[in-house]
């Protein structure tokens, strides 16, 4: 039987999947078999996200379980690829490998004080210098120091040795192979604020100024490396990891952004705009983050690509909400047909600052705003406003990579499940004035984690092949006064957001 099939590991935000790749002998890679399960969300406090670090695991042995029965048993795999809800910290202990507290989710926002302070002290400069991140509660490095102040006697067992911190991907590898190997690879640790982008190791003096020891962080790799070996015991076979990448750089191997000027975003929970800038980090003016793309080969730097980066922390969610928290819609699907009842927006515009803004504002303080009401508004304005406020977010992020003198982009790669959304990814579209590409297999990141898997055990020599499915493609046809009215509108709506929350 050949081992041709790769599993992939796709632990999101609000669910954790796994998926088996077939790969053929051109290179060609097929979904064979899925599982899923969905991820409870907690929040303890305004602001506060977090998730159940065991539970998560428990799921990921669940579905890995269940693709492999699918597949035809574990001797159909050659090896095991990984992508992850970035940022997540977790905090466990070193000989039960069980979590001393929840998760503290990428979207918490409880350790703005301490990223505030930092700031005010003149540290923002040589942090950004160094890791390309603004201080921000976002990245994880703040959100580590406050678990290790949050869990009794953490820090002085973390001195010891016996405690360890990481990201979801770290986590999910201890726990694979048996607390055999603690480690990340380089995109997720990129999203820490302790690493250096050149160097791709972790720095003593960050970890200092965050108070994280570097004891407790886990060996950086490269994103096809070996990153252990599952135990035998969970699938019948020790199956090697080869291949790790944060959901978003994922997402940018499995579209195929590979050279300077591809740029792809994905609409999940949030919305993550990545544009490849090549071999060099590009400092941005505009405070986007510079981040890792990717680094593979036989050595940890031999092939390495950087990103400039702009992240909206809520997009799907804003439609999560209209389901959820206002109940105009009991389908995320009625969503289309219920703005497409209006002729336009009504003057009205939904600025979703649920956990705060992100770029290019970074206003960690901004709250969900709508402007615009009047006795008019009904339910479906704020289905519309929702939707339209993905294409205003993602046109902002657009301008931002323009002033930072990326090279300006004829079409743009999108995924995640808002693209489903046909009114929604024409009025991207037509706001962001550049055509916009979605591939016929919608799974990007679980397709990213897959590519650098099988690269990196030798089942392809290529990082990316271009698939045979043609994609869909929506272009600009709205005209340049309509847009900038809208545009106007849309401006204002965020300045009203953010002089509400001073």
């Amino acid at each position: 039987m050949q081992a041709n099939m790769i599993l992939a590991i796709d632990q999101g935000t609000t669910s954790t999947r796994a998926i088996a790749f077939e790969v053929s002998s051109s290179g060609s890679f097929s979904a064979v078999a899925v599982s899923q399960i969905e991820l409870a969300q907690h929040f303890p406090q305004s602001g506060w996200v977090e998730h159940d670090a065991a539970e998560i695991w428990r799921a990921t042995l669940q579905t890995c379980r269940e693709v492999v029965r699918k597949a035809g048993g574990v001797g159909r795999f050659a090896a095991v690829g990984i992508t992850n809800q970035r940022e997540t910290s977790v905090i466990w202990d070193a000989t039960t490998g069980e979590p001393l507290h929840r998760a503290i989710v990428w979207q918490d926002r409880r350790t703005a004080d301490l990223t505030t302070r930092l700031a005010s002290e003149g540290n923002e400069a040589a942090v950004q210098a160094s890791t390309g991140l603004i201080l921000d509660p976002y990245f994880s490095a703040s959100k580590y120091a406050w678990l290790l102040d949050a869990v009794p006697g953490a820090r002085e067992r973390a001195a010891r040795g016996e405690v360890r911190l990481g990201t979801i991907d770290a986590w999910l590898i201890w726990k694979l192979t048996g607390g055999a190997s603690h480690v990340t690879d380089a995109t997720n640790a990129s999203r820490t604020s302790l690493m250096d982008l050149k160097t791709l190791q972790w720095r003593a003096d960050l970890c200092d100024l965050f108070n994280v020891p570097v004891q407790a962080l886990p060996e950086i790799r490269g994103c096809a490396d070996h990153l252990g070996d599952c135990d035998a015991s969970l699938f019948g076979r020790a199956l090697p990891i080869h291949g790790s990448a944060g959901d978003q750089q994922a997402a940018l191997v499995g579209h195929g952004a590979l050279q300077a000027g591809d740029a792809k975003i994905t609409y999940g929970t949030g919305a993550f705009l990545v544009a490849n800038v090549g071999e060099a980090p590009v400092a941005s003016t505009s405070r986007l983050l510079g981040t890792l793309g990717y680094a593979v080969g036989q050595k940890r730097n031999d092939h390495v690509a950087y990103a400039l980066e702009g992240s909206i922390f809520s997009a799907g969610s804003a439609i999560q909400w209209l389901r959820d928290g206002l109940k105009v819609i009991s389908d995320s699907r009625q969503s289309e047909a219920m703005a497409q009842t209006l002729k336009d927006n009504g003057g009205v515009y939904l600025v979703p600052g649920f956990t705060g803004l992100g770029a290019p504002w970074w206003r960690p303080e901004a709250r969900g705003t709508v402007i615009g009401l009047t006795r008019d508004s009904g339910p479906a304005h704020f289905v519309r406003a929702a939707l339209e406020s993905l294409a205003y977010q993602t046109r902002d992020l657009l301008d931002a990579l323009n002033t930072d003198g990326a090279p300006a982009l004829t079409r743009l790669k999108v995924d995640g499940g808002v693209t489903a959304n046909a009114f929604a990814m024409q009025f991207v579209a037509d706001i962001c004035e550049v055509e916009v590409e979605r591939p016929a297999f919608q799974e990007m990141t679980a397709m990213g984690a897959a590519r650098l898997a099988a690269f990196g055990v030798g089942l392809t020599p290529e990082l990316w092949t271009a698939p045979a499915e043609a994609p869909a493609v929506w272009r600009p046809h709205m005209g340049e006064a309509e847009r900038a009215r809208l545009l106007k509108g849309w401006r204002g709506a965020v300045k009203a957001a953010i002089i509400a929350a001073e």
